[in-house]
């Protein structure tokens, strides 16, 4: 008898908000456990528990300890998992809840930032062998140093991803609020279409680039492990996305989506020493601090000898740390000082067709030209092209790119009936 495969479920927080949600996500995954898979649960915390807590310890402390703060926030997905347990054994399945450290999670020393460096996963397996459905909570588990720990915002997708690595699972299916991946945003452009399919390559730039659908580190990680992804909607059945690798993808669209972000900061410091190591300063104190930085651009001073100035952006909710971490460095520099905007905003249109398509670059300048929407830095990738803008244009700069490409449900509707009639 052949062994029964296994899928992993992952539901986000709007998944399980609330009581009957809850026992919704338990019907969901009691009815693949009857339709013949061995399931594998990993479940987020309830609603906006997860900022509830961040609240809380606010509350009592101006600067939480990053120690105390993993031990806080890991308890809202313990608790759902509970919840679902006892819902799935009134549905009269064995159900078993687990901490991310029981159920073999094992990340590096970086609170509230870990990363995954090992899934030690025999409990798991010992208990899909003992015919349970295993919960497992999510954005969760254990550094080498033996402390809970968390993996960040939207981390719950990625301990589903690396579940579904460890168990060797067919698929990962991300449920969420929302039913797939779009070509952009549906709460700013109502005519984005749903996207059947998703290459790995191209969901890690939308990740990257503003779209909150699939965690970055999940769809690296994906892709690393050859994990399928499928993304779809806790709400209704129809299927969702798939991400899956650019081998099995048999067409690449000149442009798949445009995605954005409006949680960007730019920084820059002024007064950079024209010497060799300078930057190199800079960002390895960001890095030690974890601040993970995005499009760099450094002027060259024209005559040798004077000081260079470096721009980069970040996260709006590292900028506090990035500005402390870096105030020593600007003070060995000498002379130097940081300039702050908050209120900058990316667009990006990423497609995997650009590759072969020459002019994508001039087109999208063209659109934001045409918007009166000025580009203070641009960053590239073969597939992709970023522009930072005002925060304030960019719902403005989205719709017009959108409908500059061609991307909306409507378009793609009349293509298909023209290539009817050509027939």
């Amino acid at each position: 008898m052949l062994p029964q495969p296994t899928i992993v479920m992952k539901f986000g927080g709007t998944s399980v908000a609330d009581a009957e949600r809850i026992k919704r996500a338990a019907r969901r995954i009691v009815a693949q456990r009857e339709a013949g898979h061995r399931v594998v649960a990993v479940l987020s915390a309830r609603g906006h528990t997860t900022d509830e807590l961040i609240r809380a310890a606010e509350e009592v402390s101006p600067h939480p300890d990053p120690r105390e703060m993993d031990m806080l926030l890991s308890t809202g997905e313990r608790i759902s998992c509970a919840l679902c347990a006892m819902a799935i054994n009134d549905l009269g399945h064995r159900a078993i809840s687990l901490t991310g450290s029981q159920a073999g999670i094992v990340t590096d020393t970086s609170h509230t930032k870990a990363r995954i460096l090992d899934v030690r996963a025999e409990r798991i397996v010992e208990a899909l062998e003992q015919d349970k459905i295993v919960l497992v909570a999510g954005f969760q588990g254990v550094s080498t140093s033996r402390d809970v720990t968390t993996l960040g915002r939207g981390g719950s997708d990625t301990t589903a991803v690396a579940l579904a690595a460890a168990v060797g699972a067919e698929v990962c299916e991300i449920y969420t609020d929302v039913s797939g991946v779009f070509s952009a945003d549906p709460r700013i452009v109502p005519d984005a279409r749903k996207l059947p399919l998703v290459s790995f390559e191209e969901m890690l730039e939308m990740a990257a680039s503003g779209a909150k659908v699939l965690q970055l580190r999940s769809v690296e990680y994906a892709r690393t492990h050859g994990v399928r992804i499928h993304c779809r909607s806790s709400f209704e059945d129809g299927p969702g996305t798939y991400v899956i690798g650019e081998d099995e993808t048999m067409e690449h669209p000149l442009i798949t989506a445009v995605t954005h972000s409006t949680e960007e900061a730019r920084i820059t410091v002024v007064g950079v020493p024209d010497r060799p190591g300078a930057a190199a300063e800079i960002f390895e104190a960001l890095a030690e601090a974890n601040v993970n930085v995005d499009t760099i651009v450094q002027n060259e001073p024209r005559t040798a000898g004077l000081e260079a100035e470096v721009s980069f952006t970040c996260g709006s909710d590292d900028l506090r740390t990035a500005e402390t971490t870096l105030a020593p460095v600007i003070e060995r520099f000498g002379g130097a000082k940081l300039e702050t905007d908050p209120e900058v905003g990316k667009v990006s249109i990423i497609g995997a067709g650009m590759r072969s398509h020459p002019g994508v670059a001039a087109k999208v300048f063209r659109v934001l030209a045409g918007e009166e929407i000025n580009i203070e830095l641009i960053n590239t990738s073969p597939i992709k092209i970023t522009c930072l803008i005002r925060a304030e244009s960019v719902p403005r700069a989205v719709n017009a790119l959108h409908t500059a490409f061609g991307l909306s449900a409507s378009d793609v509707k009349r293509e298909g009936a023209l290539g009817e009639e050509a027939r």
